[in-house]
């Protein structure tokens, strides 16, 4: 029964470490990366879809995307969501596609993406801590079930500690990892 808290709890943090990278993706580094496209959605005849199922986009060159609806008629539709969604750029629209050319990062504005890659990395300790907590939680109902003893409570609380310490470290690794890339010039 332990082991299947522990198992739990492990799925659960690595499930939080992916929605960490996939965050991460979204915020830029200084060359164009199609993924910061991924939370774009586009209305679609009604429905909002996601930017990269109805367009191709592609790197034509190291600071600028080009992205080319499969319907022409998405052009400006497209150009609304990617200024709706806040990210810092200007699609030019050139009747075929929307090139978007990216400025180069001034030294605040890879101090400010910093900033929010390490509230990401905070928020997602938090969910770490918090799956923690509710492991310790449940081994210590069992213990208090009587169907844990003592010193096994105490053996499967502290091989929790040890898991959360193990995916608290690579939060670290995976935040200094992209800090690097975002300050390198």
């Amino acid at each position: 029964m332990p082991e299947m808290i522990l198992m739990d709890a492990e799925e659960r943090m690595e499930h939080s470490l992916i929605a960490l990278h996939r965050e991460f993706t979204t915020v830029r580094s200084g060359r164009a990366n199609p993924k910061m496209f991924e939370r774009v959605t586009v209305d679609y005849y009604g429905a909002e879809s996601p930017l990269n199922q109805v367009a191709s986009i592609s790197v034509p060159e190291g600071n600028q995307l080009y992205i080319k609806p499969y319907d022409k008629s998405l052009l400006s539709k497209i150009e609304k969501a990617i200024l709706a969604a806040n990210l810092g750029v200007t699609p030019n629209n050139d009747g075929v596609g929307v090139r978007i050319v990216l400025p180069q990062m001034t030294e605040d504005r890879r101090k400010e993406s910093v900033k929010t890659i390490h509230k990401m990395s905070e928020d997602n300790k938090i969910a770490i801590r918090n799956v923690r907590r509710d492991a310790i939680a449940d081994i210590k109902k069992l213990e208090k079930d009587k169907k844990l003893s003592e010193d096994d409570s105490v053996y499967w609380q502290d091989e929790v500690q040890k898991l959360t310490d193990k995916f608290i470290a690579k939060i670290d690794h995976a935040f200094h990892e992209k800090e690097a890339e975002i300050m390198h010039i």
